[in-house]
């Protein structure tokens, strides 16, 4: 189990496979915004929910989910 407050801002975002999905731009509630300037998120602001997180470490959010199943789920920002 982890603590929300424990999501930081940079820290690298990876799926249950190892993938780079992102890295964090801003936790908004129970949702992460990945930063836009980021290659894996094609320059967009994406959202995903806390509830995919498995756990946090010092260097990065470890999601529940392969990185290709988290970039097919997450939403974009709304402008």
């Amino acid at each position: 189990m982890f603590n929300s407050s424990q999501i930081k801002e940079h820290l690298e975002v990876v799926g249950s496979d190892g993938g780079h999905v992102g890295r964090v731009d801003h936790l908004l509630g129970d949702q992460i915004e990945l930063a836009k300037m980021d290659l894996a998120g094609g320059f967009k602001h994406h959202m995903i929910p806390t509830s995919w997180v498995d756990r946090v470490d010092d260097k990065h959010v470890h999601l529940n989910l392969t990185k290709d199943e988290a970039k097919s789920r997450w939403t974009e920002r709304p402008h």
